[in-house]
């Protein structure tokens, strides 16, 4: 009897995290304000968002980003994993660890519809990169809050963009603007780069 019980805590301890964001269920009396709603394929998995405008929108074109959706790029809008509300919580779901190559809930990971395996979304440790193309963008101000404001790991892509937006070497705001990022911007960055440099030489650090 004992066993059992130790059994099912242990248990529960480690699927604790199905009952928190992203997957928790929001109850009908917590007043989830819902600015859109989304869903795979197959219509199993479903969600609703409370934050109008994402906090970023970027087009990565990372090697496992191209793999991992069989694309070019990868275009992701980045939210706080309380901004979203699924329907029937981590059920439908199936998830995989890239580094470990891995079907675990194991962060930072890939997260799939179980059914038609339509990605829902990235999953970090502080945030979630969902997919504008499976959210229901019904008007022309909704779909520019989605609009990409910058490439990552454009060195890493198979086709180029001549879109005029921040082009990335790897992680945005990280790295190098490379290609046909904004001359302006390309030299406020190498700006705010070499101020930091400084600082650094004056308080002792690049020895």
């Amino acid at each position: 009897m004992d066993q059992d019980v130790a059994r099912e805590e242990t248990t529960e301890g480690i699927n604790e995290w199905k009952k928190r964001p992203p997957y928790r269920i929001h109850e009908d009396n917590e007043k989830f304000p819902v600015k859109y709603e989304a869903s795979c394929h197959c219509g199993k998995v479903k969600y609703q968002l409370s934050r109008q405008e994402p906090l970023d929108s970027k087009l990565c074109h990372c090697t496992t980003c191209q793999k991992q959706h069989a694309a070019p790029f990868q275009w992701a809008a980045i939210f706080h994993k309380e901004d979203i509300n699924f329907t029937h919580g981590h059920h439908n779901l199936e998830w995989y660890d890239p580094t470990e190559k891995s079907v675990d809930h194991k962060l930072p990971c890939k997260v799939r519809c179980s059914y038609c395996h339509s990605p829902i979304m990235d999953e970090g440790r502080n945030m979630i990169l969902l997919f504008p193309s499976l959210i229901d963008l019904q008007t022309d101000e909704d779909k520019a809050f989605f609009k990409p404001r910058c490439h990552m790991f454009y060195g890493q892509r198979v086709m180029d963009i001549p879109d005029g937006l921040p082009k990335w070497d790897g992680l945005s705001n990280e790295s190098n603007l490379i290609e046909d990022s904004p001359p302006d911007m390309v030299k406020d960055f190498e700006r705010k780069r070499e101020a930091e440099r400084n600082q650094r030489f004056e308080k002792g650090m690049n020895q």
